[in-house]
């Protein structure tokens, strides 16, 4: 069978008008992409001269106001990572600065939210705390009880506890004899309160007008920055806005997996009977370990700390336990959960992440530390963008890449 043949007529001629129909049709365009910028030669006496003097007044201007520099940053990193919310109403036809006060009214409401929602659960759990300290001071005062005991069988002679004191009572006594130097650094310790107060206002003034002025600011980067493809691809803003946005949604999810893991652990440890009172505050304890794990170093610690003291006072063999298991979170943060959600997010080494955290710690402590990844982030991209867009003169003739 070498074909087959269609029966009837022949297809009549297209008319002229159904041939300026099909001339006239929109054919869609496919548009290439633009063609990169040709890249931007940095001269060698810029090499030699204005970049390491530049790299000494950035130095010497963070030594001079590293109060003011460190709160500039923390608010640019505040702006930066509300910014999205902000461009996502402009969108919707928001004027910028109704944007920046409702997003700013989302963020607290949202706080008031998640605090209503975790109120009575978390208030019970302190409410039953509470009514548990009689108990408790009983439980502590047996245990030292009974440590003196063994201690006197044994023939050693420590008196932990004076005859006729409970461990609380003798506690009372000292800090009451503290007490004329607690009220002599009261002043003190109101001025280093007041100037908290004074640094998160000044924070907050300083990250709602980095917003109103975003645009403002966007278009003065790009004008100092090398020239992208016009793509947003290579908008070198909106490439340091994604990096701080990845590094804020696996920082948030971290805390979430850890506040969880430890929460959970606890609660089967109260469930199987090793730490008791593990069931009853698990919910607390998880919240204040997520919480804390958003602080570098001294977060982890500090987390773990309540559990521990409260099984110490109630079942000091509990305490082994517990104390066990926040070492094995520990573990299993380091080794499994950090580098799987930081190795993703921040796409970065993790020796430069170590280091970022030990340098923001030396300047600036804790605040320095919370700062410290996200400018990392930022100094990636920087370095990124411009590796693509600029190139050094060679001191040999030729031109290097960056």
């Amino acid at each position: 069978m070498k074909g087959v043949s269609r029966s009837g007529p022949p297809a009549a001629p297209p008319t002229e008008e159904e041939r300026e129909q099909v001339e006239s049709a929109e054919v869609p365009e496919i548009r290439p992409r633009p063609p990169a910028p040709p890249r931007v030669v940095v001269p060698r006496w810029v090499q030699l001269v204005v970049l390491p003097l530049s790299l000494l007044a950035l130095y010497a201007l963070a030594r001079a106001a590293g109060r003011v520099v460190l709160l500039f940053i923390v608010a640019g990193v505040i702006a930066l990572i509300l910014n999205p919310a902000v461009a996502f109403l402009q969108r919707r036809h928001l004027p910028r600065g109704l944007a920046v006060l409702a997003v700013y009214l989302a963020f607290f409401l949202t706080l008031a939210g998640i605090g209503a929602l975790l109120a009575n659960p978390i208030s019970n759990q302190v409410r039953t705390f509470t009514n548990n300290l009689p108990h408790i001071r009983d439980e502590a005062n047996k245990q030292i009880a009974t440590l003196q005991q063994e201690l006197d069988k044994a023939g050693i002679h420590l008196h932990i506890v004076k005859q006729g004191k409970t461990a609380l009572q003798s506690i009372q006594e000292k800090v009451s004899k503290s007490a004329g130097k607690l009220a002599s650094s009261f002043g003190a310790l109101l001025t280093e309160v007041a100037k908290v107060i004074f640094d998160l206002v000044l924070i907050f003034v300083l990250s709602v007008y980095m917003l109103l002025y975003g645009k403002q600011i966007g278009a003065l980067v790009r004008r100092l920055m090398p020239p992208g493809d016009g793509t947003r691809a290579d908008d070198y803003p909106t490439l340091v806005q994604r990096g701080v946005s990845r590094y804020v949604g696996g920082q948030l999810l971290f805390s979430f997996i850890m506040g969880a893991s430890a929460g959970l652990a606890l609660y089967l440890f109260g469930v199987l009977g090793i730490f008791p009172d593990g069931s009853k505050y698990a919910l607390v304890f998880g919240v204040l370990y997520g919480f804390f794990e958003l602080i570098p170093y001294i977060g982890p610690f500090l987390g773990a700390l309540p559990p521990v003291l409260v099984a110490l006072f109630t079942h000091p063999i509990s305490a082994v336990w517990v104390g066990i298991l926040f070492i094995v979170l520990q573990q299993f943060e380091g080794h499994v959960v950090a580098p799987q959600i930081f190795g993703h997010t921040l796409r970065i080494n993790p020796l430069l992440v170590i280091f970022a955290l030990l340098l923001g710690l030396q300047l600036y402590g804790i605040v320095g530390a919370l700062v410290a990844l996200p400018i990392l982030s930022v100094l990636r991209e920087t370095t990124l963008y411009l590796r693509r867009h600029l190139t050094l003169e060679s001191w040999h003739g030729s031109r290097d890449l960056l």
